[in-house]
């Protein structure tokens, strides 16, 4: 039996507890010259980052973002050398969680990734949030692209990464209740989430038009563990709707998600012959089910989809959202209609 998504609910419901660091953040009225507290709060994540990074003694963190507009002009890197553990975690939140009476989708702290980017072999890259420790959960917060025009030429391009982590050996990573917006031509958005490790979990979250919602990347020795995504929306991807890398079917949940209106449903590293389940799932109007991808600017090639076996799926049909932006459950199935009743988005309670 796969204790995942019960190991999930626990350590949401326990990330909040008694944090023995806690910093609050204004982008309005914080200071990053101020101490950090719910009266005199800092104004930037970068800042948040850097007194993490210094708080050794600290066992657990808790930083709470104000609703706001946060323009990130420099990576916030979270690596601070004491580790954390199950139980005292990192956590960056918003102040209201979607499940909270006072929640609306305006409340949502915005996170811009306006960072100088950085040269790789596949263009130039930059990174909004990047957590460079095991043990973290970031929740309730929205994401969009990147201010840098996309393309480049010659299979170079120009990529936002709003979270990002780069250890291959770290474990633990919970993104939940968060949003991801982007657009081709405007504010591209290349991966919402993308992390080398073990335990990457993404769940209740929402992603509309981007390139690659979910990226399960590289770990070392060669094969990712306790990875999932559940509950999650996916809407208008251009390249696929998860893409799963050296991480390992025996243990990788993938349940209660929508795919819809993308180019390609699942993703995988070029040759892989891994095989995973889709459970309780929906997918409808995407152009193809399956395919090889060779990095973020190599070539996709579509293949079978033998390799991915398919449990109590839902009928499928037309899927419509809720565009109104003034209403609680905007970008999330149209109640009433196709796959409202599978619950995909960002909350946990109906």
């Amino acid at each position: 039996m796969n204790l995942l998504p019960t190991l999930l609910v626990a350590l949401i419901l326990f990330a909040g507890t008694a944090p023995a660091q806690k910093l609050f953040v204004n982008s309005a009225t914080g200071r990053d010259s101020a101490a950090g507290t719910q009266e005199q709060p800092l104004q930037s994540l970068p800042e948040a980052a850097r007194r993490v990074n210094q708080a050794a003694g600290a066992p657990a963190t808790e930083i709470i973002l104000a609703e706001g507009l946060y323009v990130l002009t420099e990576t916030a890197l979270f690596q601070r050398p004491r580790p954390y553990s199950a139980s005292a975690r990192l956590t960056i939140r918003a102040e209201f969680l979607p499940d909270d009476p006072a929640w609306h989708p305006q409340r949502m702290p915005t996170i811009v990734t306006a960072v100088p980017l950085l040269k790789d072999t596949a263009g130039e890259t930059g990174n909004g949030l990047q957590i460079e420790v095991s043990h973290a959960t970031i929740q309730g917060l929205r994401f969009t692209g990147g201010l840098h025009y996309f393309y480049q030429g010659d299979r170079q391009f120009r990529r936002s990464y709003p979270i990002w982590r780069d250890g291959k050996t770290l474990d633990d990573l919970i993104v939940s209740q968060c949003v991801f917006i982007g657009d081709d031509h405007v504010m591209p958005l290349q991966v919402g989430v993308i992390a080398n490790g073990h335990g990457l979990v993404v769940d209740h979250c929402v992603f509309y038009h981007v390139r690659n919602p979910v990226v399960f990347w590289r770990a070392e020795g060669g094969i990712s563990h306790r990875n999932a995504m559940t509950n999650s929306l996916v809407y208008g991807a251009s390249v696929s709707g998860v893409w799963t890398v050296e991480t390992d079917g025996a243990d990788f949940v993938f349940r209660n998600n929508v795919i819809a209106n993308s180019a390609t449903i699942w993703m995988r590293e070029r040759g892989s012959s891994r095989a995973y389940q889709a459970v309780n799932c929906l997918f409808a109007g995407n152009e193809n089910v399956a395919a090889y991808g060779g990095g973020a600017a190599g070539p996709v090639t579509l293949t079978g989809s033998a390799f991915l076996t398919l449990q109590d799926m839902r009928p499928a049909g037309k899927i419509t959202l809720q565009m109104d932006q003034g209403a609680r459950d905007y970008l999330h199935i149209l109640k009433g209609t196709v796959g409202s009743s599978l619950h995909a988005g960002l909350f946990t309670k109906e």
